[in-house]
């Protein structure tokens, strides 16, 4: 064991106060059994079989209110990986739930024997036909799939808004449509073919003109059985029309019996079958959509009435007047909706009962958008509207073609469920329901819900798609309490029979049957049609391994068994509903947990009682799996509608590791940083002398002898392509006539340029470009010793961060004379731990100092100060930019790409461009975490050959450069060469 290896007991939590009645059981604490374990390690290979405790719960939670532990997790790598499991499984009498992105509301993600992840190796898009149509793999994400498409001005027609996070299997799968989507632009209606694995093994591409005869071979009995439910069908006018009538609204309640009316051969009938089927009749392996229009003209409003009816009777008129989107949000979502970044903070003084409707307009071209406002502006001319706040007053309540206003509308609009459920109180297990109406009804819906939750103690949050009928509610209470649960039974029972009795009404519009609805099935649908469902189960999947009780179970209170209690952990944590849209950007995704699972992992650790084996086992794993191998880049942050900071909750639990060695060998680092800068700038240079004399393998089996002696987490390991060291001096500058004060961060003073790489030096082309453009920069002649403070912020060090926080800032309110010259920055990760990350460990006279400081990020200095005023004399033809995750947390972005426009002709941003997990030394600690993270964009950058690759942090560079063997530099090296005479 290493020297310095922390105890995992310093990472239990301290509110264990279990047991809980849904932890993990005790013989559980080994993980999978044998002999399942081993017969499918040696089916498929060790690396794609999880089987540790940790493993187990990580996978047992999704977005919904269930929670159910797998026996085993299968990482799934292509379709034979499918086959194998499908084989094994029906041979040994087990069962197969698919799961891949854990967004899905109702527990379809969740099972209790084998799991198969279908996220990690199933991504990817092929635009095909100028962008008509797209091949798309079942774990890429809406948003991912959509910007390729964008850039053929093509749209997926689906838009749920878990875009960012949902995968276009579940897509499919779920039959989810959204905001836009209803009942013409769904799953169902834009899905031009789809290959999936049956569960007898038999693969079908319902694009292959000869599909029906090799399923005939393959599975005979599965169409006769099909053809017959079809003649069945048929023959029953009744039956019939019901089915037509029930999907001309939404409705994903059961399969899509519609299936039997619409398709004419078996293969036809499991083409519309899979749709919304929910991983109960197959896997769906690839996916071919007709994707539409992207209307780039918009228009839109975000319209407040005094209540919900009032809300629900302007809808129809918004309709008719071409409105593609009408969206609710009811006052309970509205005052939540304060939590989520640049919603305004008098939301949350809006009165009870008001209800806003976002309204939007779209058209392919001016006039048509002009035609549309028209209208609009006819319909908001006989409404009474509200503004009880002075933000309404002043900026809503009137149609706008602002993108960044239309932005923050939809960003609050699709916060509805994470923020709600973020604001519910601690402990609570959030609920969330989705049914539709026909639209005239909607505003009697609307009163009778109200009545209906008010009647069994529920004060819900209501939104929806107001257009289509469609709305959505949350119900929070505690799982762990009986009363509370049949308080929830209670209500359940009463809102199906009122949607179904009283509306005829979808118990499920968007968001599928699930666990929670299936045994309403019948209520809505009748006996005759549910029991077709049930042969249509037995004739594709005979012996029910794949999601039994997901979609069918007769069980009455099934929707009542597994729910999860949300036991209290760390508070930072506490609001997290478990919604997944933190997992996309985190760059730990396919290495070892995300930040949902790092959180699920500690909620399944309270919930265990003191002595636990289980407890034993989960901390064990949690110190490499959730600590050393997160970035602490805080993306997930950005995407987590709450703002949940999974980075800063993890720097504390570095902290919590810490002994007082560590801490205080620290601190002396901070004290003493011009002696630490000095000899790390040196050992840059010896290292890179001795590399070239005998190479790097000397040095890699060095520093991995000293990481195995003392701690992987603490020593860095040689990583060939390192830069060479940076010259002693910095250049030569002047205070006198300087625009602002520029400070070279200290990885810039240790680290020079790529190897082989022609100067200018960063220092040298930030000070030259900017002389150039008339706006000099001074260099302080006392930036040594000094840093950022995100050396020891991101390893949880407290007390070497505040001997360097209050340093800087000292040093800062001096150099720029008191704030009055802006501080500029040349790495943007120090940019930001300047204007943001030190705030907290400064003293409270420091804190009024830094208040009057002004910290610039030399790209932003650059985009705002120096383009104006540069001319360009030579462009590369084309550059790839990799924005960093601090460029993110600064909404510096766009200046980055600013600046590469300056210098190239043409200009790329990766699609699936993320954080590079280098964070620092972070890569350099764990190259695994690195490589991971930048493996899907280093695919696309080497995919073709760029004249430039550009950044603008010289870590993230010299990962990006391991990464694709390409010679990233900042973006301000080559305007310097750009703009140079």
């Amino acid at each position: 064991m290493p020297l310095l290896e922390p105890k995992p007991g310093a990472l239990r939590p301290h509110g264990i106060g279990g047991p809980s009645p849904d932890r993990m059981p005790e013989w559980r604490a080994g993980g999978t059994p044998e002999p399942l374990r081993g017969e499918l390690t040696e089916l498929l290979g060790a690396r794609k079989v999880l089987w540790k405790a940790s493993d187990l719960v990580r996978y047992a939670s999704d977005a919904s209110p269930y929670r159910f532990v797998p026996q085993v997790v299968v990482v799934a790598e292509d379709i034979d990986d499918v086959s194998a499991v499908l084989s094994y499984a029906r041979g040994h009498g087990r069962e197969v739930v698919f799961r891949a992105a854990g967004t899905s509301l109702n527990g379809q993600a969740q099972g209790e024997d084998i799991l198969v992840d279908v996220r990690r190796h199933w991504t990817g898009v092929e635009v095909l036909e100028g962008g008509r149509r797209a091949r798309i793999r079942p774990g890429t994400t809406v948003a991912r799939a959509n910007a390729s498409l964008a850039r053929h001005g093509r749209v997926l027609g689906p838009d749920p808004a878990s875009a960012i996070a949902c995968t276009l299997g579940g897509v499919v799968a779920n039959n989810s449509s959204g905001m836009t989507a209803g009942t013409g632009r769904n799953a169902y209606r834009t899905l031009a073919s789809l290959t999936f694995v049956l569960p007898g093994g038999t693969v079908v591409d319902t694009a292959d003109p000869l599909a029906d005869e090799e399923l005939s071979r393959a599975e005979p009995a599965l169409c006769r059985g099909l053809m017959e439910i079809k003649q069945e069908i048929e023959a029953d006018p009744e039956l019939v029309a019901r089915i037509r009538a029930k999907y001309e609204i939404k409705n994903t309640t059961g399969y899509r019996l519609d299936a039997f009316l619409d398709g004419s051969t078996p293969v036809g009938i499991l083409r519309g079958l899979m749709v919304g089927s929910e991983g109960t009749l197959g896997f769906l392996a690839e996916l071919v959509f007709d994707t539409l229009p992207l209307d780039r003209h918009a228009s839109g409003a975000l319209l407040f009435f005094p209540s919900l009816p009032a809300a629900a009777a302007a809808v129809p008129l918004f309709t008719e007047a071409g409105a593609l989107a009408v969206e609710v949000m009811d006052g309970n979502t509205l005052r939540a909706s304060v939590s989520v970044p640049g919603v305004p903070g008098d939301w949350a003084r809006l009165p009870k009962d008001t209800t806003a409707l976002l309204v939007e307009f779209r058209a392919p071209d001016e006039a048509a958008l002009a035609e549309y406002e028209r209208r609009a502006a006819g319909v908001l001319a006989a409404l009474e509207l509200v503004a009880p706040v002075p933000s309404v007053a002043n900026a809503s309540n009137a149609f706008t073609r602002d993108p960044g206003t239309l932005h923050g509308y939809w960003t609050a609009r699709k916060a509805f469920v994470t923020a709600v459920g973020g604001a519910r109180a601690p402990g609570t297990t959030l609920i969330t329901e989705d049914f539709a109406v026909p639209p005239a009804r909607l505003a009697e819906a609307c009163g009778a819900l109200l009545a209906l939750q008010a009647e069994h103690g529920f004060d819900a949050a209501v939104a929806g798609h107001a257009a289509h009928g469609n709305l959505h509610f949350l119900l929070a209470f505690d799982a762990a309490r009986p009363a509370d649960v049949a308080r929830y039974a209670a209500f359940m029972e009463a809102f199906c029979r009122l949607t179904v009795e009283r509306f005829d009404g979808s118990l499920k519009a968007e968001h599928s049957t699930g666990r929670n609805m299936a045994p309403f099935l019948e209520l809505e649908w009748g006996p005759k049609a549910t029991e077709l469902m049930w042969r249509t189960k037995r004739v594709v999947d005979p012996e029910g391994l794949l999601a039994p009780r997901v979609l069918l179970d007769r069980d009455p209170q099934a929707h009542l068994r597994g729910l999860k209690t949300i036991p209290r952990v760390e508070a930072v944590a506490d609001p997290c509903i478990e919604c997944g849209f933190c997992e996309p950007t985190c760059p730990s995704k396919d290495l070892t947990t995300t930040p949902r699972q790092r959180i699920v992992l500690r909620r399944e650790m309270v919930r265990q009682q003191p002595g636990s084996r289980v407890l034993d086992e989960l901390l064990g794993s949690y110190g490499y799996d959730a600590v050393d191998t997160c970035a602490g880049d805080s993306t997930c942050m950005l995407a987590c509608p709450v703002g949940i900071d999974t980075g800063a909750l993890v720097k504390d639990f570095r902290h919590r590791r810490h002994g007082p060695r560590e801490e205080w060998a620290a601190e002396l680092a901070a004290r003493r940083f011009a002696a630490v800068e000095g000899a790390a700038r040196l050992a840059v240079a010896a290292a890179g002398a001795v590399s070239g004399i005998v190479g790097d393998r000397l040095l890699e089996a060095a520093t991995g002898a000293a990481r195995r002696a003392v701690r992987p987490d603490l020593v860095p390991q040689w990583l060939p392509r390192l830069p060479g060291a940076a010259a002693r001096r910095l250049p030569p500058t002047r205070r006198v006539g300087a625009a602002a004060v520029y400070y070279p961060a200290c990885i810039n003073r240790i680290f020079g340029g790529p190897r082989g790489e022609p100067g200018p030096s960063l220092p040298e082309a930030v000070v030259t470009v900017s002389g150039r453009a008339g706006r000099p920069l001074w260099i302080p002649p006392g930036v040594a010793g000094t840093c950022c403070a995100t050396i020891w912020h991101s390893k949880g060090y407290d007390a070497g961060n505040r001997v360097m926080a209050n340093r800087i800032v000292e040093a800062a309110w001096g150099w720029t004379a008191g704030g009055r010259l802006p501080l500029v920055v040349d790495a943007s990760s120090c940019a930001l731990g300047i204007a943001r990350e030190v705030v907290p460990y400064l003293t409270d006279d420091n804190r009024a100092l830094h208040a009057g400081l002004t910290v610039v990020d030399s790209v932003v200095w650059a985009a705002r100060e120096l383009l104006p005023r540069l001319a360009v004399r030579r462009t590369a033809g084309s550059a790839v930019v990799h924005p960093t995750c601090s460029m993110r947390h600064l909404g510096a972005e766009g200046a980055l790409r600013a600046v590469a426009e300056a210098c190239a002709r043409e200009v790329v941003v990766p699609d699936d461009a993320g954080c590079c997990a280098f964070a620092g030394d972070r890569g350099m600690l764990h190259p695994e975490l690195a490589a991971s993270a930048t493996a899907r964009e280093a695919a696309e950058v080497t995919a073709r050959e760029f004249d430039a690759y550009l950044s603008a942090n010289r870590m993230c560079e010299v990962g990006m450069e391991r990464a694709t063997g390409r010679p990233y530099h900042s973006a301000l090296v080559e305007l310097e060469r750009a703009t140079r005479p």
